[in-house]
């Protein structure tokens, strides 16, 4: 589960991109970088393979600076966990970090590399920052053009934050799939793929919709949907009190997940009990009719997730009596299923980010439509 942090302030970012990174360690990782853009508008990457203290120490010893930067942790999915492989990518003036899978990036390496473009590392991320700065050089666009000149070409799922030396000013975000969550400031703003990252230097966010392409100043916030056309999302203000980034004492995450089941439990049903049985209003006014018709229920789910749906098919055959099927979703995704009558779908994802969950849960609102 990779993190993004990414920050455009009045002053130094080092320090906030770290403390970003570091609130995101509990999603799991294998490397981290950055990359901040200096005052004299030079691009400064580190990245390292192992903990963010490994890039922290790193910095402290080659400090860099400047008031717009990127991060990210990266979870090997294209080439190994090594350093040429570790997020933020880059093609000339412009830096990526890139959350999910481009689905189709073999045929746009081929087609950039006879363009005479050298990959450096096994990623699909470097094929964005090669495709967008190709864009940008043809077609003598913005960045913000530029991006959404490059998105038709992209298949797959992404959270995606890119930024352009040139213009030292500006980050451009895009998202599809995967969450992305712009932390609002005074005079500074900020982005992450989790509101966690955010919470010491925010409390007011805006949450991407799918498809929505983000242009991010200093002083303002410009969306456009995926029609291309000019929307404002709502503002939101967090009362987050429960840290999961902090391991609160416990020897590591897992340790404390386990620990923290109860409170999870309570959280969850806080505000949605009435008179002893569960409220099912804010799942619309024809959930109830709809719930009483399941014949059959599918959960499909990858790692932790799929593990906590195999819980969940016990308590609903033992509980309600209804068949429980449930499937890892890299394997759903790739065969027909075939399509049961009144079956209720339901996916898991402990991230809210699995490409290959949300890949399913595509598939199966196209097998219903």
């Amino acid at each position: 589960m990779c993190g993004i942090v990414g920050a455009i302030a009045k002053c130094d970012v080092a320090e906030i991109l770290l403390e970003g990174l570091k609130r995101l360690e509990y999603r799991g990782y294998d490397s981290a970088g950055l990359a901040i853009i200096s005052p004299q508008s030079v691009l400064q990457r580190v990245r390292r393979v192992g903990k963010v203290q490994a890039l922290k120490d790193a910095i402290a010893q080659y400090p860099i600076k400047g008031s717009i930067g990127i991060a990210h942790t990266r979870w090997a999915t294209h080439g190994e966990p090594v350093e040429h492989n570790a997020h933020p990518h880059v093609s000339s003036f412009i830096a990526v970090v890139h959350n999910g899978i481009i689905e189709n990036f073999e045929p746009l390496r081929e087609k950039l590399i006879a363009k005479g473009y050298q990959f450096r590392s096994e990623t699909d991320t470097e094929v964005i920052a090669h495709l967008i700065h190709d864009i940008i050089s043809t077609e003598d666009c913005s960045l913000f053009d530029a991006v959404q000149k490059a998105i038709p070409q992209l298949r797959g799922a992404y959270g995606t934050v890119i930024m352009d030396t040139r213009n030292p000013d500006i980050l451009v975000a895009t998202r599809s799939g995967s969450p992305l969550v712009i932390g609002c400031g005074v005079g500074e703003n900020f982005i992450a793929s989790d509101q966690l990252a955010l919470l010491p230097a925010t409390r007011q966010f805006i949450y991407l919709e799918e498809g929505d392409i983000a242009l991010i100043t200093h002083n303002s916030i410009t969306i456009l949907d995926k029609s291309h056309n000019e929307v404002i999302r709502p503002y939101i203000e967090s009362d987050a009190k429960y840290d999961a980034g902090n391991k609160a004492g416990y020897s590591h995450y897992m340790q404390k997940e386990i620990y923290e089941q109860p409170n999870a439990i309570k959280n969850t049903l806080e505000g949605r009990m009435t008179h002893g049985k569960i409220d099912l209003s804010e799942l619309g006014a024809e959930a109830k009719s709809i719930l009483r018709q399941v014949e059959h229920i599918q959960i499909v789910a990858c790692g932790t997730a799929y593990n906590a749906g195999m819980v969940a098919r016990y308590w609903f055959e033992a509980l309600a009596g209804i068949p429980c099927d449930v499937e890892i979703a890299s394997e759903f995704r790739y065969r027909k299923p075939a399509r049961r009558k009144n079956s209720l779908f339901i996916t898991l994802s402990q991230s809210g980010e699995t490409a290959d969950t949300l890949a399913a849960l595509w598939l199966a609102k196209k097998i219903v439509t």
